[in-house]
């Protein structure tokens, strides 16, 4: 992983930390935004990576679609 990589998901991890187990699992996609983030950041690093997880967080909405979205390879 790139070392902006590694930076984009300290956040990531924090959320997964402190919010995720309040939250509930209730997400529209498969794999949850949190690890499409994280597989995101592995695979692409940290410019394309990044964009790809913030297109996917910008997409989960009530208005949004939901099932399954990998991440492109």
């Amino acid at each position: 992983m790139t070392p902006l990589a590694r930076l984009l998901a300290f956040p990531v991890h924090a959320y997964r930390a402190v919010f995720s187990p309040h939250v509930g699992h209730n997400c529209r996609y498969q794999p949850t935004c949190s690890v499409y983030a994280l597989e995101a950041l592995e695979k692409h690093g940290g410019l394309r990576g990044g964009w790809l997880a913030l297109r996917r967080l910008l997409r989960c909405h009530p208005l949004g679609g939901s099932g399954i979205d990998n991440v492109p390879d």
